[in-house]
């Protein structure tokens, strides 16, 4: 996929969240130095070459220190060139007590990076708003009162997204927004249909279509640049993903004079675009909205291929699954599959779900799971596809295996 070429943007601009800077340099330096000069090529390319905003939604540093603030300091000042505006939200790795707690980390930002940590601008006649956490991911009343009064000025440019930009995920909104959610800035947000709304803080896939949600607003998932976490807790390794740490993602946003949006998640491992984008009309209204709820009404069901055969032996003790990937037309791949082995009489022995992969860009084409090996008999193993919207594969694949 490539940038809508028919779309005219008179803005753009990055985000990133979740870049985990530590004391010592690590991959993480490498990929957020890598996704800016991405940014800058991809616009290069364009007509429209801007690069009008870089903005970073917390959890930059992973404890807050001086030396972590300085790296990012530093990679900011050797990368971004003249004209790109650069906004950061502190959150609660920032705000790490081992290095002083909530207050130190702000006087830590001020000194070091001259900006305020909560901000109003105009970018290219648009408002952009972001907050600072307090008390580690929560909003207290002066934040809610500035949220609400910099809303207020921003609603009266009418025909025009707000952006909006905050660590935490706003509860019930995208994927990851459950368990990494705050609920403080609902009853504000909620009356903004015109927001979009940009978050972090789980570590979620921003290639998930989950990651894209519109009810009264507009939100949108960040991603991150250090490691995946995903929001299900039915997985046999737990919400961490194997090879989790080969995770680099950042959004791509663009807007047109008439207030369209055009959001491309992009992976920054391998300088490449996702498969889909998101489109944002009419922002303020919830009409045009896309990307609602009503998506968990599909009856749309992924399929195995015909000719699609599992692969099962026993290997170093286990039995081995080797999984081809599963076909979803409508999102371009499922979200898990779920795997049986029954026994003879067929009773389910051992279930597993494991995740297929899809958060990768460079997205493997089987999916491995291992079965310790069981007493000695005829077994059979079914595999089902799932999509992100829970409905299964309109097929199965089995095989038998004797142990």
């Amino acid at each position: 996929m490539y940038i809508d070429k028919d779309f005219r943007p008179c803005l753009r601009f990055m985000v990133v969240s979740d870049i985990h800077y530590k004391d010592e340099p690590g991959v993480e330096n490498e990929r957020f130095e890598k996704a800016i000069k991405i940014a800058y090529r991809l616009s290069g390319e364009q007509e429209y070459k801007n690069l009008d905003a870089l903005y970073i939604v917390g959890d930059f540093a992973n404890d807050g220190s001086e030396k972590q603030m300085l790296a990012i300091k530093k990679t900011l000042d050797d990368n971004v060139k003249e004209g790109t505006q650069v906004c950061i939200t502190l959150a609660s790795h920032e705000f790490s007590e081992r290095n002083g707690g909530e207050q130190a980390a702000l006087e830590r930002f001020s000194r070091i990076f001259n900006m305020p940590y909560d901000d109003h601008r105009v970018i290219n006649g648009f408002h952009f708003i972001s907050l600072t956490t307090t008390r580690g991911c929560h909003f207290d009343d002066a934040k809610k009162k500035y949220a609400k009064e910099q809303l207020e000025i921003a609603s009266k440019d009418e025909g025009k997204p707000i952006f909006f930009f905050q660590h935490p995920h706003i509860t019930d909104t995208v994927y990851g927004s459950i368990d990494w959610g705050e609920k403080d800035l609902i009853p504000i947000l909620v009356n903004y249909p015109q927001i979009i709304n940009f978050s972090g803080h789980s570590h979620a896939p921003v290639n998930d279509p989950r990651s894209v949600h519109q009810e009264h607003f507009t939100s949108l998932g960040t991603g991150t640049l250090s490691y995946f976490e995903c929001d299900e807790y039915d997985k046999v390794y737990g919400t961490v993903p194997p090879k989790d740490e080969n995770a680099a993602q950042m959004l791509i946003v663009e807007a047109d004079e008439k207030g369209r949006v055009r959001v491309y998640p992009y992976d920054v491992l391998t300088d490449s675009f996702f498969p889909k984008r998101w489109a944002i009309d009419e922002a303020w209204n919830p009409d045009s909205f896309l990307y609602t709820d009503d998506r968990w009404k599909s009856t749309y069901q992924p399929y195995f291929e015909d000719g699609a055969k599992l692969d099962v032996s026993i290997d170093n003790g286990k039995i081995k699954v080797v999984i081809p990937q599963a076909k979803d037309d409508e999102e371009g791949f499922v979200d898990d599959y779920f795997v049986n082995l029954r026994n003879s009489g067929g009773f389910i022995i051992g279930r597993q779900s494991v995740w297929s992969e899809y958060y990768f860009a460079d997205m493997p084409k089987t999916v491995t799971v291992l079965f310790d090996l069981p007493e000695s008999g005829e077994y059979t193993v079914e595999v089902k596809a799932r999509s992100f919207w829970h409905t299964f594969s309109r097929n199965s694949l089995t095989a038998k295996i004797s142990v």
